[in-house]
């Protein structure tokens, strides 16, 4: 079975975050949940609120689910793994910082290995220099300078593929091609 990295902090988007786990899984990938350190994280919801007599310019937070990394960044030996997946959330925000994980996402940059990507993920991407050369993707449309000030083409659809980055706006756009374009990535990337 081929493992799948899935990098998460406190703060993480449950939605972008255990679809995916549980989605890859059924196609026979092992999701390895990776974080700062090997422990419980507290994921979050986000979504603009329901109620019109409220309104809100921006997401609101509320907690959500946990989960757990059952390894650290520090531990992580890229090569085993098939293909990286940044979910979003607040978490990405200060993920972004850790040198660990940027060692990790440029190993997948610059092995050509399937990379999924949503939401704030792209601020993970952005910070490992996976999008100069003016990469097209997309991500949540208050992100869209984390793309354009780091070399990146931002791109306003549900799911935009660039080579071995697939990248999605948000979990509304699961429904669209993305875990298609991203498994059949994985699956054309494996050994024979």
């Amino acid at each position: 079975m081929s493992k799948i990295l899935m990098p998460i902090g406190d703060a993480t988007e449950m939605m972008d975050t255990l679809y995916p786990f549980f989605r890859l899984a059924e196609e026979q990938f092992e999701v390895v949940v990776a974080g700062p350190e090997a422990r419980l994280y507290n994921g979050v919801a986000h979504e603009i609120p329901p109620n019109p007599s409220v309104p809100w310019d921006i997401t609101q937070e509320r907690p959500s689910y946990h989960i757990e990394a059952a390894i650290a960044f520090r531990d992580v030996d890229p090569p085993e793994y098939a293909g990286l997946f940044l979910s979003g959330g607040r978490a990405p925000e200060y993920l972004r910082y850790n040198r660990d994980l940027l060692r990790i996402t440029r190993h997948f940059v610059d092995a050509n290995q399937p990379i999924a990507v949503v939401c704030h993920g792209i601020e993970i991407l952005a910070a490992a220099g996976g999008l100069e050369g003016g990469r097209r993707v997309t991500t949540v449309a208050k992100c869209e300078l984390d793309i354009t000030q780091f070399g990146g083409v931002y791109v306003n659809e549900p799911c935009v593929v660039d080579g071995n980055i697939v990248s999605a706006r948000t979990w509304n756009d699961y429904g669209s091609p993305f875990f298609h374009e991203f498994i059949t990535r994985l699956r054309e990337n494996q050994p024979r």
